[in-house]
């Protein structure tokens, strides 16, 4: 049986009138694109929840932020995903262009209920 959970973000599907579902892959994108784009302190009930990677487009474009931010984010999704994914690589590169206004996070990963490789692309600006 195919495994399907709650859309982020959340939302009601106007045919059924239920709350809309994505397959398991994409509900697990879906779910690091809300922790890679959400600021820790943002949520008031889990106010340690986030990566805070938006902070970072105001430093200098250079190797260390790019480590820095393969660090964050590897240690963000392992917190908050460690029991649905293993992240395989993080890459961290400017914008399309060698745009240095904006961060692209690539995030390769297995799935770990079903053992696929997904890979997730985050362009931050």
């Amino acid at each position: 049986m195919a495994r399907s959970d709650y859309a982020f973000p959340f939302r009601i599907n106007p045919a059924s009138g239920q709350a809309a579902q994505s397959p398991y892959a994409t509900h697990v994108d879906e779910m690091i694109r809300q922790i890679l784009l959400t600021s820790p302190g943002e949520r008031a009930d889990l106010p340690e929840f986030g990566c805070g990677i938006r902070q970072l487009l105001f430093a200098p474009n250079s190797d260390a932020l790019q480590a820095s931010t393969r660090l964050l984010v590897q240690q963000s999704l392992t917190q908050w995903l460690g029991n649905q994914i293993q992240v395989i690589a993080v890459i961290v590169g400017s914008g399309p262009g060698d745009d240095e206004s904006q961060i692209v996070v690539q995030i390769q990963y297995t799935l770990l209920e079903t053992q696929s490789t997904q890979l997730t692309e985050i362009v931050v600006s």
